[in-house]
């Protein structure tokens, strides 16, 4: 063997060379690079979906978050209101309970006054009876007999007397 053959160059071997690269090539190419490009497509194109989903869900959140804390300043809101309404209802019922307890209070107080000024008048009335008939009686006695002045005084004590027991 020569140093020429092991250096040179055989067209056919040549030729059969570049033909297995390019076989070689497209093998690794069509069985090799296209199933690992696909399954970095897919990776890809999940890693991206779940990327969007995830931004998806932060708005979605972000959305809620807003959304809550609008519902608790409402409600916030509406306790106040109701708290408000319900001292005023209060307030309101209480004057009015005051009120009626104020009327109530002088409508006693005039019907007591009433009871007063009609026990007062009947109690007159009774007073005048009673002197009416003393004085009936004063006077029958006074004509059945003559008065002498210490008679007279007598009667007057009698007769003072009478309605001392009396009142």
């Amino acid at each position: 063997m020569t140093v020429q053959n092991l250096v040179g160059l055989v067209p056919w071997t040549f030729v059969a060379q570049i033909c297995n690269l390019l076989l070689q090539m497209y093998l690794i190419k069509r069985f090799l690079f296209t199933p690992i490009n696909n399954i970095i497509e897919k990776r890809k194109a999940a890693a991206d979906a779940e990327i969007s989903d995830a931004v998806k869900a932060k708005e979605e959140a972000e959305t809620m978050k807003a959304e809550y804390e609008q519902n608790m300043q409402e409600a916030k809101t509406k306790a106040s209101e109701i708290l408000t309404t319900a001292q005023k209802t209060a307030s309101a019922q209480s004057e009015e309970m005051l009120k009626e307890a104020s009327r109530q209070a002088a409508s006693i107080k005039a019907k007591a006054e009433s009871d007063i000024a009609q026990e007062k008048r009947k109690a007159v009335n009774e007073i005048k009876d009673e002197i009416g008939s003393m004085a009936v009686e004063i006077a029958g006695k006074v004509i059945e007999r003559e008065i002498s002045e210490a008679d007279h005084e007598k009667l007057i004590d009698d007769f003072i007397a009478n309605v001392g027991e009396s009142a």
